[in-house]
């Protein structure tokens, strides 16, 4: 019986890519980088933290003074506890209002507990800064 043209295009196939496949292991067994030396697969890290192939040039390197490595966090700088500011707005029925500091041009909300002297609009006032859930809120506020 003769073989129909579907199957000899099948073995056809089968035999190509049965070909490509010997011709690609061949391939990898010439370019193998099996046996290169230590220093063909050596890498670098050049001054700016790139990695390169070429050693680092030791006449550019930067000594380090061991005083200027810090471990662990940042030291936190203390701001100013007491704050100034202008009274921008205080409602004195609703018992609220805010403050424009001076140094920050920031609003910071102003309750009347929080008064150790009665305020209204446009007075200078010294006060300490507290975070609350809703932002900043000014304590201790008294006038200057």
């Amino acid at each position: 019986m003769s073989e129909s043209f579907a199957k000899k295009e099948k073995e056809k196939q089968k035999a190509k890519s049965k070909q490509d496949k010997a011709q690609k292991m061949k391939d990898r067994k010439a370019n193998a980088s099996k046996g290169k030396s230590l220093e063909d697969m050596m890498a670098y890290i050049d001054e700016n933290g790139n990695i390169t192939s070429t050693p680092p040039d030791m006449s550019r390197r930067v000594e380090i003074s061991l005083d200027d490595i810090q471990l662990g966090a940042a030291p936190v700088v203390p701001e100013e506890v007491v704050k100034t500011g202008v009274v921008s707005f205080f409602n004195e029925t609703k018992g609220y209002g805010f403050i424009t500091e001076e140094r920050t041009r920031e609003n910071v909300f102003v309750h009347s507990n929080q008064l150790l002297q009665p305020i209204k609009d446009g007075d200078r006032v010294s006060f300490e800064k507290e975070r609350t859930p809703k932002g900043f809120s000014a304590i201790k506020v008294k006038k200057l």
